[in-house]
């Protein structure tokens, strides 16, 4: 018989999160989290895969699922069209969060912030290293614009294909990565009758407070 929602549940028991488990600064955690998930998620999970939320001019918020791309100690990158639905509500709202969910291991991140471009060198380099296809699709496609059919996009594809049949793609002016400078970091930890741990970092006046949320 089928599960109705209501009745569908699992329970969390893999694992805890104890403040002594915990640095002083969540980028350490972070990273031992998220080589936790590259080593024990399985396909289709891609552990840099991550649900980013933006807001834009009326105040509606808006998600999409993104690849993380970098990470130092600035904060999260990730790359797209600036012309696109999410490059022009960062425009105008240059806020976001972002959630990784990592369901193997009963864990999500959540980390919200200021956005800010990358360099241009640091798109450039990125921008360099993906796959010839992809690095066409980023001047074919108008991304977020309606367009009439898949047959329309295939023509854009096929004149990109044409104009650089002589030479190698450069970055385009109009794509590149964005960064999410941190504010606040949650770590997430499922436990036993929904008692999730969650231990939450606020960066105050460039210092990190840990805190334990209720679940």
């Amino acid at each position: 018989m089928t599960q109705t929602l209501a009745e569908m549940r699992r329970d969390y028991t893999r694992d805890g999160l104890a403040e002594a488990q915990a640095p002083d600064e969540p980028f350490a955690l972070f990273r031992q989290w998220f080589g936790d998930a590259v080593k024990t998620e399985q396909a289709p999970v891609e552990a840099n895969a991550m649900t980013l939320a933006t807001v834009d001019g009326e105040g509606r918020p808006h998600c999409r699922v993104l690849l993380l791309k970098g990470l130092d100690e600035k904060g999260f990158t990730f790359f797209s069209n600036y012309e696109s639905a999410k490059g022009r509500q960062l425009q105008v709202n240059p806020f976001s969060a972002m959630t990784f969910f990592w369901p193997a291991l009963e864990r999500q991140v959540r980390i919200e912030g200021r956005v800010e471009k990358v360099t241009a060198k640091e798109s450039d380099d990125y921008y360099q290293v993906r796959p010839l296809g992809s690095r066409l699709g980023a001047w074919a496609s108008p991304q977020s614009q309606v367009i009439a059919n898949r047959e329309a996009l295939e023509d854009m594809v096929r004149a990109t294909e044409a104009r650089f049949s002589a030479t190698q793609p450069h970055c385009p002016e109009h794509w590149g990565g964005y960064r999410l400078l941190p504010e606040r970091i949650e770590f997430w930890q499922g436990r036993s009758s929904r008692l999730h741990d969650r231990l939450n970092y606020r960066l105050v006046a460039d210092a990190w407070q840990r805190e334990r949320l209720a679940p």
